[in-house]
C-alpha cells in the first residue's frame, strides 16, 4: 500500500511540477524492465492471490520472497543512474537483510497485528508462521533479529487503509517518489535536440 501510494503521489507531483515549470512530464527511462517483471510476478502470485496460500508452503514462499528481493536489487543496480534509485536500493537492502535474518519472511510483532486487527486472536501455535497469504511471519519482538527493520510502522488510525510497513518500505517509497518527481526536460531544450 505504501509503495502504491508513493507511485500515485510521485506521479501526480511530477506532473504538477512539470506543468508549473511549463515542461512536458518525462516518464522515467527504466532499463531492463523485463527483470522487474520477473522479480515482481512471483510475489504477486505468492502473496497477493489469496487462494494460493494453501498451495505454497511457507518455506517456498520464503525462497520466492528472498529471490525476488535479490532480482529487484539487481534491477535497481542496473538503473542506479536514475534519481531516487540509491535510496530505493537502500530500502530494498534493509528489507532483504531483515527478511533473510528471520527465515525468509518479513517479521511482524503481535502488537503490530493487534493495532491493525484489534479482534485478531493470536495463539502461541501461530507464532513463527506466515500470516495468511501475506509475506509476514508472526514473531515476538524478542525473537526477531533487527526488529526495528521489520513491519512495525502503521498509518494513523484515521487513515482508511490499515497496513504495516518497514523502514525499508519507507525508503523504497521515497525513492519511487523521487524518481517520479524528477525534473522534466524543458521544452526549449527538447526543441534544440538536447
Amino acid at each position: 500500500m505504501i509503495l502504491t501510494l508513493a507511485v500515485f503521489v510521485g506521479f501526480i507531483a511530477g506532473v504538477v511540477r512539470a506543468k508549473i515549470r511549463k515542461q512536458q512530464y518525462q516518464v522515467p527511462d527504466l532499463h531492463f524492465l523485463w527483470l522487474l517483471l520477473i522479480a515482481v510476478f512471483p510475489q504477486i502470485v505468492t502473496f497477493h492471490l489469496k487462494g494460493n496460500v494453501q498451495f505454497i508452503p511457507d518455506k517456498i514462499a520464503a525462497i520466492i520472497l528472498v529471490s525476488s528481493q535479490i532480482l529487484l536489487l539487481i534491477f535497481v543496480w542496473l538503473n542506479r543512474h536514475l534519481p531516487g534509485f540509491w535510496v530505493l536500493g537502500l530500502g530494498l537492502s534493509l528489507n532483504l537483510l531483515v527478511i533473510s535474518l528471520n527465515g525468509g519472511l518479513m517479521p511482524i510483532s503481535p502488537v503490530t497485528v493487534k493495532k491493525l486487527i484489534p479482534s485478531a486472536i493470536l495463539t502461541p501455535d501461530i507464532f513463527g508462521s506466515r500470516l495468511g497469504s501475506t509475506k509476514d511471519v508472526l514473531l515476538q519482538v524478542s525473537d526477531t533479529r533487527l526488529w526495528f527493520l521489520s513491519d512495525w510502522f502503521t498509518f494513523p488510525e484515521w487513515f482508511p487503509y490499515r497496513v504495516a510497513f518497514s523502514l525499508g518500505d519507507i525508503l523504497i517509497a521515497f525513492g519511487i517518489f523521487r524518481l517520479l518527481w524528477k525534473p522534466a526536460i524543458p521544452s526549449f531544450q527538447k526543441n534544440r535536440g538536447s
